[in-house]
């Protein structure tokens, strides 16, 4: 870090102007995206042997400065997108629903992708997911169920790094434990237990892509407790792991290159252009290609891929690139109690509850609660942002710091194609290009669930003796920030966007790798079906190579 700099200010991109971003001759796969799909998929199809380059938009971020970046996370100073160096220009998006869609507040645009600032969270979809229209009589049914999915997730989960137990008895069934033992139920999860035993309701460990002991070359976790934005310590997976991994096995990694468009004939990808940040553009070749981007920006770079004979976007015959866009809904509630809970200690949760889970129907969505262990103000973010000093300031954290207590919630919303990702004909970035417009539309079903929750939460509340003091409820929800479902799977390209094998119907040399691909969403953090799923694609990748 600069000696001249505050630590926050130190942190900065890895790479610089100077770096080679030519196109790599004779590629045999093209990778766009340098999230958790992208590099899973790099990684396996370099270490069968293959050319692969892949293409990020963001920058690579410098290892040593996650310090700086923790620093940045505690300042009131620094808003969430600044962690990750956010670009107002560059991320410009438009937002125009019934609800105001904030994209780039748990956005990041680097190598790594969104596994630099997310949670860690990792659960299996339950089987009745993959048959949300036949068992539930609404949403869609995936063409592939949980048990052609189920070896790809025990390998997500050696992958990634799970720490897990086999204690969740609303779990679908696995065929082995997780690669590392659980992290301990918190402090506070000992208060919520007692209640949850009145009430008869079951608390059970969280699966956690953080390593609970030395695993893969990284160390345990330290208890930094800023999982969420930054981990430090590299404790939690993230997916420069495995783009690292692929490098060493031969990709190479071009990043600060936004795809700009896919060239093509009618049945196949010919390149990938992209802009370096010289001002230059160039234009990747290869045999397939993979588009990672995630549930806004594949539909998008599809949507800007358009020709005479895309006239709607690439790969787009069946006009839904963009349509069917889902997030998971947020419930929660929080109060004070009158004893300490050691809230902000962990910065993950430990347990959580899916004894509710199975009983989705039409009428009410799945959903999961979770048992915070970090509801209420932070000790630093109080002092940061205090005008009092000495004993004045030591009082007020002690009176305001630490009886808080709070849960929330993920609830599946349904596809529907009034809730879409399009371009927005009046606004550009950086680059000339339309933005994103998030045009997110909510359901009854999902509202009507949520007042479920929030009702079981006053319950747990109510039996710990809590004054609730906030609520997230039907109308204050905000989206989790899981895009998932703009280029849906399915067996009819009359009906989605790629197969079962997650080749687009119109091409045949393109794959998706994305929760873009997710028919419907479930209640479950989606990142371990993503990782399943980019494992599948990587799959058929080398198959038809």
């Amino acid at each position: 870090m600069s000696g001249s700099r505050s630590p926050a200010e130190s942190a900065g991109p890895a790479t610089d102007l100077a770096d080679d971003r030519t196109p790599v001759a004779d590629a045999d796969v093209c990778v766009i995206g340098a999230g958790p799909a992208g590099g899973i998929v790099a990684d396996r199809l370099a270490a069968a042997g293959r050319e692969v380059v892949i293409l990020e938009a963001g920058p690579r971020f410098e290892p040593a400065d996650r310090l700086a970046r923790q620093e940045r996370a505690i300042r009131p100073y620094y808003d969430r997108p600044a962690v990750w160096d956010g670009d107002p220009e560059r991320d410009a998006y438009s937002s125009t629903g019934e609800r105001f869609y904030p994209l780039n507040h748990a956005r990041a645009r680097g190598v790594g992708g969104s596994t630099l600032h997310w949670q860690g969270m990792v659960m299996r979809l339950h089987e009745a997911d993959f048959d949300s229209r036949s068992v539930r009589g609404v949403g869609a049914d995936w063409p592939i169920d949980y048990d052609d999915l189920r070896p790809y997730y025990a390998a997500a989960e050696r992958e990634l790094g799970v720490a897990g137990a086999q204690d969740n008895p609303f779990a679908p069934p696995r065929e082995e434990p997780h690669p590392m033992p659980a992290f301990p139920p918190s402090y506070s999860d000992s208060l919520f237990a007692e209640a949850c035993d009145d009430l008869e309701i079951a608390m059970h460990s969280v699966p956690n892509a953080r390593n609970s002991e030395g695993y893969d070359g990284r160390s345990a976790c330290v208890g930094y407790g800023t999982c969420q934005p930054v981990c430090p310590s590299g404790a939690k997976y993230d997916a420069t792991v495995h783009v690292e991994r692929a490098e060493q096995q031969g990709a190479t990694v071009i990043d600060r290159v936004p795809v700009q468009r896919l060239e093509h004939t009618a049945d196949e990808i010919t390149a990938a252009v992209y802009a370096t940040p010289d001002g230059e553009e160039h234009r990747q070749e290869a045999d397939a290609f993979v588009i990672a981007c995630g549930g806004v920006e594949t539909p998008r770079l599809l949507l800007l891929s358009d020709s005479s004979r895309y006239p709607d976007g690439l790969a787009n015959s069946s006009g839904l690139v963009g349509t069917f866009f889902m997030d998971h809904l947020f419930a929660g509630t929080g109060g004070v109690v009158d004893v300490p809970t050691r809230q902000n200690h962990v910065g993950f949760l430990t347990s959580e509850s899916h004894q509710f889970y199975d009983d989705a129907d039409d009428e009410y969505a799945p959903f999961k609660l979770e048992f915070f262990n970090y509801d209420g103000p932070s000790p630093v973010r109080m002092a940061l942002t205090g005008n009092d000093w000495g004993d004045d300031l030591l009082e007020r954290l002690r009176s305001s710091y630490g009886n808080h207590i709070g849960m929330g919630g993920l609830v599946e919303q349904l596809p529907r194609e009034d809730s879409y990702v399009g371009l927005d004909p009046e606004r550009t970035d950086d680059q000339g290009n339309p933005v994103p417009d998030v045009h997110w539309t909510v359901g009854d079903r999902a509202l009507r669930t949520i007042e479920r929750v929030n009702e079981i939460q006053e319950r747990i509340l109510a039996e710990l003796g809590a004054e609730i003091t906030w609520q997230v409820g039907p109308d204050t929800t905000g989206p989790a920030y899981h895009h998932m479902g703009t280029t849906r799977m399915g067996d009819d390209p009359g009906e989605s966007v790629v197969g079962p094998d997650l080749q687009t119907h119109d091409l045949e040399n393109c794959w998706i790798a994305s929760s873009s691909v997710f028919p419907t969403g479930g209640a479950m953090n989606p990142t371990l079906t993503i990782a399943a799923l980019a494992l599948k694609a990587a799959d058929h990748v080398r198959e038809a190579l």
